[in-house]
């Protein structure tokens, strides 16, 4: 009797080994996936106040080829099943329940992203965020003021107020969200390049800073020419010459620009006509990148009023006006 006892008990040591072993396999084995046509990956949309149960069949029914049952035994089992997030993840193949397992109590989402770019305007932005995957357009049906107001800025025009950059959310994030984060990075990098800008400045505020390094970003066809271009404006500034900029006058135009500047838009007089009316327009004509805030508080140290396009992408740059005629004949006339 006791030696059966004992061939019992090996038994049943052994099957535990066995089995202990088989758990040990298969949570390192990737979880086999059915992916849809085209796709690469299984999308998992875990509901808040989800319990562990509940993720396991979600996670079966989105693609995972594995008895549900199975992994909430592995979610129990770990101790971890409190603690799963919720969330939009993406299950790649060779996905081990180990690290679904991780995946899902480090609240690691899948992410997207979208760019905004320096010199951009605010309408470009917002057909960006329109356009950006799986980005809800919470402010689609908002007017720029309405924004301006939710993100804590009544008042505020929002042209040049959001940093160019790439900003990554998850699935389902509000549009507003990324605009936020931009707005505030704006204020930051304003807030930086102010506390660094040049003594001699004839710049009085960060507001005239951001609209000076608007005008920079959209006047530079070469980067390391921003900070010339940057001293170009800062010379006029102080000369009280007005700026003539073409990108300002065609920022005040609107949709009633049609790609070809004429001479009566430059005569039209409007708030951002930079050749009728003298200083800063009112507002930033487009988002300036974090250059383009240094060149306009800290320029170049130059003699220069004047710059004409070269044809390169690169300026000419004049002290005086017949430096600058003869520099239009021959790089825009041909002469």
């Amino acid at each position: 009797m006791r030696r059966v006892f004992t061939s019992l008990l090996i038994l049943v040591f052994a099957g535990a080994l066995l089995l202990f072993g088989a758990g040990l396999w298969w949570l390192h084995e990737p979880i086999p996936l059915r992916l849809a046509p085209g796709s690469q990956v299984v999308d998992l949309e875990i509901e808040p106040g989800t319990p562990a149960s509940g993720v396991a069949e979600v996670i079966v029914a989105s693609g995972a080829d594995v008895p549900a049952v199975l992994l909430h035994a592995w979610f129990r089992f770990s101790g971890q099943a409190r603690l799963i997030k919720a969330g939009s993840y993406e299950l790649v193949p060779g996905t081990t329940p180990r690290k679904l397992l991780s995946m899902l109590v480090r609240g690691e989402e899948a992410l997207k992203s979208v760019t905004l770019v320096e010199g951009w305007t605010f309408n470009q932005v917002r057909a960006a965020l329109q356009k950006a995957e799986q980005l809800s357009p919470d402010t689609l049906n908002l007017a720029p003021e309405a924004i301006m107001e939710k993100l804590g800025k009544p008042g505020v025009h929002p042209e040049g107020r959001f940093f160019p950059d790439t900003y990554t959310y998850a699935k389902g994030s509000s549009d507003l969200a990324v605009l936020k984060r931009a707005a505030r990075a704006m204020d930051k990098r304003l807030d930086a390049a102010w506390s660094l800008r040049s003594p001699d400045t004839p710049l009085k505020t960060p507001d005239e800073a951001l609209i000076l390094a608007s005008i920079v970003e959209k006047e530079t066809g070469k980067p390391s020419d921003r900070p010339q271009i940057g001293g170009v404006f800062s010379n006029r500034l102080r000369l009280g010459m007005l700026l003539q900029t073409d990108p300002t006058v065609i920022y005040g135009l609107g949709s009633k620009f049609d790609g070809n500047l004429r001479k009566r838009d430059l005569l039209a007089d409007t708030p951002y006509n930079t050749y009728t009316r003298a200083g800063l327009p009112p507002t930033p004509i487009a988002m300036p990148g974090r250059a383009a805030l240094l060149a306009a508080v800290q320029p170049a140290p130059t003699k220069a009023i004047y710059f004409v396009a070269r044809g390169d992408g690169s300026s000419q740059f004049s002290a005086s006006l017949d430096e600058h005629n003869r520099a239009v004949n021959k790089y825009i006339r041909g002469q």
